[in-house]
């Protein structure tokens, strides 16, 4: 008779096992996704920020804006995923850049 109940356990407890497992596998991959994106975006803020000193370093002045670091020292990106906000308060004070992937503005 114990045996009998067991099996049934059994059969009830391996599909939730299942279940929870691939819940957590999901979950971790998801996190994994959000983690990337997020690197993408501080690595393009820093690239941005790195040209905007060696421009400040080459010049004497930071770049006025993106196209103007785009066509001086080459400063490339993903205009379509990525939105960025390059705001220059003055020629010797260093820019606000904040970097958005668009869709979360």
């Amino acid at each position: 008779m114990r045996r009998g109940k067991t099996k049934k356990a059994a059969y009830f407890l391996l599909p939730l096992a299942v279940i929870v497992i691939l819940l957590f596998f999901f979950t971790f991959i998801s996190g994994v996704k959000e983690g990337q994106r997020e690197l993408a975006r501080t690595q393009l803020k820093e690239t941005v920020r790195r040209t905007a000193l060696t421009c400040y370093a080459l010049e004497g002045a930071y770049p006025p804006d993106l196209e103007y670091m785009n066509n001086r020292y080459g400063l490339g990106f993903d205009e379509e995923r990525y939105q960025v906000y390059y705001d220059v308060y003055g020629s010797n004070l260093m820019p606000d850049i904040t970097v958005l992937e668009k869709g979360e503005e």
